[in-house]
């Protein structure tokens, strides 16, 4: 029975309105486990109508099952009840304990706010209270405190077990794939060797090619899948195989664990507002909560792993604000991120420019300029001191070509026996499903016709991946033999006997010298004076070298007509048209100074630009005389002259392409009006 105290308290108006029982457990295996609590939960129905309400007022709001209490977001049934009590349809609040309402003072005192606002009560399973009563406010609140100082009580002594075995390095956590425990909860190695042989030929391919992308595309070109693990659902544990993704590379770059040590705390939550879950911080290594070598076996060394990330760092510091060395990129600019402005220290960057066919670079000092609206602080022509400073690594690689050819034949079939044993790997793990799958199919009983319909769809479903990835497996053996080809044998053999020739041959990949270059070289800062590039090459090993070459002619120089071709034009011009003195050049194989044959219109262009004496000009300077004032002094019209000149009564020179004609003087004889009769019925050409 109830007090007579707190049956005072509820009044018509509070019947007059419904009775909301609030439901809730923390998570879902209470929910399965826990099935007393929520039966005293369900119960307090019968306190509401003990206090006065019919059982039809009642409303249960039990849509948080397996929801925390911690928060309010994500739980539509606490927020469905505090619109309700909001809009004043609610005339008391049931609830077990106040925990089960809300372990969040926030959330908390929030509600009791709107009640006592709308007049509402709130019963637990200790009592009646009015929000609107000091006396059970006060109640209320000291309850809401102990409520959320049980739940901050419960977590650290979770997070202090958690903590001391991380310490220590014995507690049992999710392992990347790759790494398994054994039956005694020890780190081990997987050991399935396929799984093994994909995550050794991953790191292996990185250190190789440098960037995750690199490894991306070199297991797209092999056709090599990389295995992950099932994190949850009913499949939890196993191990698929897919094509290997980027994310799963810095993955697995990242995660110290290859290499052998246990960590805890390498990430932190960031609560959000609003939200259940906080977003992931990655935290730095010295804030990290456990850090121990050598717990377990790793695929690589601590060294490798600190040097892969190392690498990763300086390849994303390629997009930053200081521009620093990035990864080898595809453009022919050999400097590219390891180039210094010598005024101002800044990195430079690169612009191409297309000549004759080619994309030749220039290093552009030009972030003050972006960010400040000021002149360019230095534009270097790239061309000439790349190949300056090609010719210098070339003179530091000839003594170690005989030891980097043995290097790379190793490599190269190391590399192709690791690829081969992947992809036997991938054809036995097919063989096995399938003798599985049969087997499977010959333990069932004949006459229970719908298993065993089932088990051989599934046996015939192995055998064709099977048929797939064997005949996948074939092809690649075909294309990938694991042995060198003689394209590549020669290659290396060159390697070591022609060492500049590979380095100047167009077929070598520009990414390959970059590479080269940035073992060799820390940075080369340049500075230029108006006739003359000044460089200083900080080598890896700490020695110094100073190049001094001229400035490169610009462009438009270097796309000028030579001295000896306009001598040519010019000579020509005295006797020639355009289009004659084109062919003339067409046939002496004379090019223009882009290396293209001459046409009219390039001759007329080099007349213009070298301001040469047209023909026209020079046959008038000859004394030779335009149409018009030579049918002037003979007194006749000017089509009497054309016609007279293709009879040949009168004589003179063509200036242009077009017929155009100047005349020789007609001199003491002229020719009479009347010669021209008989050939009154020519016409002009």
């Amino acid at each position: 029975m109830l007090p007579d105290t707190a049956a005072s308290k509820v009044t018509a108006a509070h019947l007059s309105r419904r009775a909301l029982l609030y439901v809730r457990q923390s998570s879902l295996k209470q929910v399965i486990h826990n099935t007393e609590s929520a039966i005293r939960q369900y119960d307090l129905r019968g306190k509401a109508v003990a206090l006065g309400w019919d059982a039809s007022q009642v409303s249960v709001i039990d849509i948080d099952q397996g929801q925390s209490g911690s928060s309010a977001a994500d739980r539509e049934g606490f927020q469905q009840l505090v619109a309700e009590v909001s809009l004043g349809r609610a005339g008391i609040v049931l609830g077990l304990e106040c925990s089960r309402l809300a372990r969040n003072n926030a959330d908390w005192h929030q509600l009791l706010e709107i009640c006592a606002m709308t007049g509402t009560l709130i019963c637990d399973e200790d009592g009646l209270y009015d929000p609107r009563n000091f006396n059970d406010r006060l109640l209320l609140g000291m309850k809401g405190q102990m409520s959320e100082a049980e739940l901050h009580f419960i977590r650290a002594r979770l997070r202090g077990g958690i903590l001391s075995k991380a310490r220590r390095g014995e507690l049992i956590m999710p392992l990347p794939v790759g790494l398994a425990y054994d039956a005694a909860g020890h780190v081990i190695l997987d050991p399935d060797t396929a799984i093994q042989g994909a995550v050794r030929h991953l790191l292996a391919t990185f250190e190789a090619a440098g960037s995750a992308t690199a490894v991306v595309k070199a297991f797209r070109a092999a056709g090599l899948s990389f295995p992950w693990r099932h994190r949850k659902g009913p499949r939890k544990g196993d191990t698929d195989w897919q094509p290997l993704r980027h994310s799963t590379v810095l993955h697995v770059l990242h995660n110290p664990r290859y290499a052998g040590a246990f960590t805890y705390g390498r990430h932190r939550e960031q609560p959000r507002p609003g939200r259940k879950r906080g977003s992931s911080i990655t935290v730095p290594r010295e804030e990290w909560i456990s850090f121990i070598p050598g717990a377990h076996p790793g695929y690589i060394t601590l060294d490798q792993w600190e040097a892969n990330t190392a690498r990763l760092a300086a390849n994303a510091a390629a997009h930053g604000r200081d521009r620093a060395a990035g990864p080898p990129r595809e453009g022919p600019a050999l400097l590219q991120g390891i180039i210094i402005c010598g005024r101002c220290g800044g990195r430079m960057t690169i612009r191409y420019h297309a000549r004759g066919g080619k994309d030749l670079p220039t290093y552009l000092c030009q972030r003050d300029g972006i960010d400040n609206a000021r002149p360019i602080c230095a534009a270097i022509p790239g061309h000439t001191l790349d190949a300056r400073v090609g010719q210098l690594l070339i003179d530091t690689l000839t003594p170690l070509a005989i030891e980097a050819a043995l290097q790379v034949s190793a490599e190269l079939r190391q590399r192709a026996a690791e690829a081969d044993a992947l992809r036997a790997a991938h054809v036995e793990r097919a063989r096995y499903h399938a003798d599985l799958a049969r087997r499977r199919y010959l333990a069932v009983d004949p006459a229970n016709r719908l298993v065993a319909d089932t088990l051989e769809a599934d046996w015939n479903t192995a055998l064709r991946a099977l048929n797939d990835a064997q005949a996948t497996y074939d092809k690649a053996r075909e294309q990938h033999d694991g042995t060198l080809t003689p394209a590549q044998k020669d290659r290396i053999s060159q390697l070591v006997t022609d060492l500049p020739g590979i380095w100047n041959d167009p077929a070598t990949p520009t990414r390959e010298r970059k590479r080269i270059a940035r073992l060799l070289l820390t940075d080369v800062t340049v500075t230029r004076t108006s006739d003359t590039i000044t460089a200083h090459a900080r080598l890896a090993g700490g020695q110094h070298r100073t190049l001094t070459l001229p400035v490169p002619d610009p462009a438009w120089k270097i796309r000028q007509t030579k001295a000896s071709t306009i001598a040519e034009i010019d000579k020509l011009l005295d006797h020639h048209t355009c289009a004659e003195i084109a062919a003339t050049l067409r046939s002496r194989g004379l090019p223009n100074g882009e290396g293209r044959q001459f046409n009219p219109t390039m001759v007329q262009r080099v007349i213009r630009t070298y301001q040469l004496p047209s023909r026209r000009q020079r046959l008038l300077d000859n004394g030779l005389i335009p149409l018009p004032q030579m049918a002037e002094q003979l007194g006749v019209s000017t089509g009497t002259v054309k016609i007279w000149y293709h009879a040949g009564i009168v004589s003179g020179q063509r200036y242009n392409d077009k017929g155009e004609v100047l005349y020789n003087p007609p001199g003491p004889n002229p020719p009479a009006p009347h010669q021209g009769r008989r050939h009154d019925t020519m016409r002009p050409a």
